[in-house]
């Protein structure tokens, strides 16, 4: 079934992005470039990543600007950031969990001000907004935590401080 298929992926992804949330230093208003997310707002983006998928299985489409919600600061101290995440991940995983292939392959369109930008399967938009998004910025942050000298947790391998 495509949906166990998609669960498997997005279990072990979100489960690598925690070891990798968790590395996170105390030093959330740090940022590599003046144009860049500080740890903290980057950890709190991570967080309401997974947020995407409850969108996306619930609803045909999403609007950049009529749906876009209010911008929240970012959290403050790690123990936020896991707690919001673990929750996110958990409500996202019971809703896949719920989800039919047929539902997973029907049309979802992401819109801009009532103009849609593109329309795919409900599973593309998934593994697009939610998984690969979650992979792009947990590889920025874990450039941030070398630049930091934090240790890099194992993702895919072994890393240069973590054995698998």
């Amino acid at each position: 079934m495509i949906r166990d298929v998609l669960l498997a992926e997005f279990d072990h992804e979100m489960a690598v992005t925690h070891r990798v949330l968790d590395r996170c230093p105390a030093q959330f208003d740090w940022a590599p470039h003046p144009r860049s997310f500080t740890v903290g707002a980057l950890a709190t983006h991570l967080t309401k990543l997974p947020r995407w998928g409850e969108w996306i299985l619930a609803r045909d489409s999403y609007d950049l600007v009529l749906d876009h919600a209010t911008a929240t600061p970012p959290f403050a101290r790690l123990p936020e950031v896991l707690d919001a995440f673990d929750h996110n991940v958990r409500v996202v995983r019971a809703a896949l969990i719920a989800t039919s292939d047929a539902e997973l392959g029907a049309p979802w369109s992401l819109r801009r001000n009532g103009t849609t930008l593109m329309t795919l399967p409900r599973m593309s938009a998934f593994k697009t907004f939610v998984v690969n998004h979650t992979i792009h910025h947990r590889g920025q942050l874990t450039v941030y935590l070398r630049l930091l000298d934090v240790p890099l947790p194992a993702i895919y391998g072994p890393s240069a401080d973590e054995p698998m």
